[in-house]
């Protein structure tokens, strides 16, 4: 999916500057307990399934959403693992946001993985104990915290 329209509006007026954004994350496991990742275009990087939430998107409908678009797979939410806030992102163009990101657990129903949007140039499923190791430093610590067991979602304290 192209940058969303509302965040075209904001850079228009902040140009490069940061921009604070909500987003969402999705740990999705198939039944073998794999975790589906894709590989980024822009950096290049594989990652777990995230994305901005557009205005007054519930954040466990757009975790849903950004799964079939970048994946073409259909999940079903299982809860909300973590949140926590990104470091510094600084774009290809310049753009620099930071995001408050809301992580959820999704268990995989259907669809034939692929990568389905532009933003990524892959999509694969990892066992968690061979995970690729250029995998995001971000999408580390999600997925560490949504395989933990812990029924209560994880935040820096």
């Amino acid at each position: 999916m192209p940058i969303p329209e509302f965040i075209r509006d904001l850079r228009a007026q902040v140009g490069h500057r940061e921009l604070w954004l909500s987003g969402v994350s999705v740990v999705v496991l198939d039944d073998s307990g794999r975790v589906l990742l894709t590989r980024r275009v822009d950096n290049g990087q594989w990652a777990v399934v995230s994305g901005v939430l557009e205005p007054g998107e519930e954040p466990a409908r757009a975790a849903l959403r950004e799964v079939r678009e970048e994946t073409a797979v259909t999940a079903d939410i299982v809860r909300l693992t973590s949140i926590d806030v990104t470091p510094l992102i600084t774009y290809p163009n310049g753009d620099q946001t930071r995001y408050l990101d809301v992580c959820f657990l999704a268990r995989y129903v259907d669809g034939d993985p692929r990568a389905a949007d532009d933003e990524n140039s892959d999509v694969a499923w990892f066992a968690p104990d061979a995970l690729p190791s250029d995998l995001t430093d971000t999408s580390a610590l999600r997925i560490e915290k949504a395989l933990s067991g812990n029924a209560e979602a994880w935040f820096a304290r």
